[in-house]
């Protein structure tokens, strides 16, 4: 069958998040960017905070490892609400559209709870999510199928109802082994071309008229 619901990742499909938008402005070109995104704030370092350690254990524990970067690394949270680089492109206005349709929306995302209250004052399309399971929160993270598990309990619907859409392929890969209908996220348009032919979106002229 069908899905009837859409369950939305958030970071990379909703809104562009990088650090290297906030570390361009600290350092002095691209190449030290990366470096120091490799070697010093790498994305297992990051994850940490997504399944829930506080900010200020991971920061000072890193500091004390490399104390000659410790202004770079407190950044990293000070500056936290540089990373974000806006709304990407179409898909907050396809969330509106479903919402206004009244298609179930909700949203399941690897997020430091301590962070994701900041973007939700920046981003307020986040409050349309019916129910939404904050990584960060649950202390459960994707790919890993416990947090899928924890959204279908809470949710109180079936795998099979719901089409989740995630730029991650490991997250896709464990979705559809748990039998979720799966959107790999490439472009709002490519996604928009999924929900009309899915049935879960109407067409802009159809809609108008």
């Amino acid at each position: 069958m069908n899905p009837s619901i859409v369950v939305f990742d958030i970071g990379g499909v909703l809104i562009d998040w990088n650090p290297a938008y906030l570390y361009r402005k600290l350092l002095s070109d691209d190449v030290a960017v990366s470096a120091f995104l490799s070697d010093i704030c790498t994305g297992a370092w990051n994850e940490q905070f997504d399944a829930g350690r506080p900010f200020a254990d991971g920061i000072a524990e890193l500091t004390a490892r490399h104390p000659e970067q410790a202004e770079l690394i407190e950044a990293y949270w000070l500056r936290w609400h540089e990373m974000l680089g806006g709304e990407i492109a179409g898909t907050a206005e396809l969330l509106g559209r479903l919402k206004a349709g009244g298609v179930p929306v909700h949203a399941i995302s690897n997020w430091s709870a301590e962070t994701f209250p900041r973007a939700r004052e920046i981003f307020p399309f986040l409050d349309a999510f019916e129910v939404l399971v904050v990584s960060g929160t649950e202390k459960l993270v994707k790919p890993h199928a416990p947090i899928f598990e924890r959204f279908l309990e809470r949710a109180g619907v079936r795998a099979e109802q719901c089409l989740f859409i995630d730029d991650n392929a490991a997250n896709i890969a464990t979705a559809a082994a748990l039998g979720f209908h799966t959107e790999h996220f490439r472009s709002a348009e490519v996604l928009e071309a999924r929900l009309i032919s899915l049935g879960l979106l109407a067409r802009e002229t159809e809609a108008m008229g």
